[in-house]
């Protein structure tokens, strides 16, 4: 498959890396809106200004769109659909089913397929609480997430005028994960289970108590959270934040039998040295998929629910048979 990559901070950075291992992927370029010559891959990959991105519909067969999910990705993925097949990362929970329609329209009208909202959650986080739940109905999910870098929390803040550089740390509440493990059901609330710890770089003269204001209160990322705001010095953050970390916990307690009286556990965990390149690789076998489907004659958006295992894999339903059954 030849694939563009299509935004090229952290998380394009990761897809590149991913393309470069996958020995069925050609690499055709990056799409930037920066100035390309200001770009540099570490691969020698081929800079592309992102404008230009139409001129090769007919030589790409998947686009890895790398954007933002607050402000990036629900203009550039419909935008995009309606002449690649596409793949997106977008991770607002609460809107992901507008982002579906609005994507739906346009890859539907181009005979395009695109998936969106995968990488580790929403992705394969999903796929672990929809087997989980299919096989123990009966029962309730808890998922936590970190302790690690949320790319696109800290994406949002760097957003916030005044804001120079963030990161963002999601800090499961040990104290609750423990009573999950232990068969604890209570409904737990977002407050009770995590903890948002952010580290924020301010431009000189920046209002301060605004800009904490602004993380505090913002819809769908922190206000539903307790959050503590740190401000830091630009060479702090490069020393102490500089890697991007990240993982979490799927958990599924459940009862079987006549009166409930088995009781089982489901977990399934993460531990990421690398979130960009993790979602990255995440990514790369969902564009793998998605390529087989068009080329099937599928069209229209999917999810992670949507796509068959074996798709994902670079080997054949004999091999899968034969290795990993």
């Amino acid at each position: 498959m030849v694939v563009g990559i299509y935004g090229y901070g952290n998380l394009g950075r990761g897809v590149e890396a991913a393309l470069y291992g996958a020995k069925d992927a050609e690499v055709f370029g990056i799409f930037t809106r920066r100035d390309p010559s200001t770009v540099r891959s570490v691969y020698n990959t081929k800079v592309f200004a992102a404008d230009d991105v139409l001129k090769y519909k007919d030589d790409i067969d998947v686009l890895i769109i790398c954007g933002g999910s607050a402000t990036d990705l629900p203009g550039m993925t419909p935008a995009l659909a309606e002449n690649f097949n596409v793949i997106d990362s977008f991770d607002t929970h609460a809107k992901i089913s507008e982002h579906f329609s609005n994507v739906d329209n346009k890859a539907k009208a181009g005979g395009k397929v695109a998936v969106i909202s995968v990488g580790w959650d929403p992705g394969m986080f999903s796929l672990a609480r929809i087997y989980a739940e299919s096989i123990l109905p009966n029962g309730k999910d808890n998922t936590f997430w970190g302790r690690g870098v949320s790319q696109g929390h800290s994406d949002a803040i760097r957003r916030i005028d005044g804001v120079i550089d963030a990161r963002q740390y999601t800090v499961p509440i040990d104290e609750t994960l423990n009573k999950v493990r232990n068969g604890d059901m209570s409904d737990f609330t977002a407050r009770q289970k995590h903890l948002r710890e952010c580290y924020v770089v301010a431009a000189e003269g920046a209002d301060k108590a605004r800009i904490e204001n602004e993380i505090k209160t913002m819809p769908n990322y922190f206000a539903d959270y307790e959050t503590v705001v740190n401000f830091i010095t630009a060479e702090e953050m490069k020393e102490k934040h500089s890697a991007l970390p990240h993982g979490g916990t799927v958990i599924r307690n459940g009862f079987t039998g006549k009166n409930g009286e088995n009781y089982h556990t489901i977990e399934y965990s993460l531990k990421l040295d690398s979130n960009p390149e993790f979602t990255g690789s995440v990514l790369v076998a969902f564009a793998r998929a998605a390529v087989r489907m068009n080329k099937n004659g599928d069209s229209g958006c999917k999810t992670a629910f949507d796509i068959p295992p074996a798709l994902l894999s670079p080997l054949s339903a004999e091999e899968l048979r034969k290795h990993l059954l």
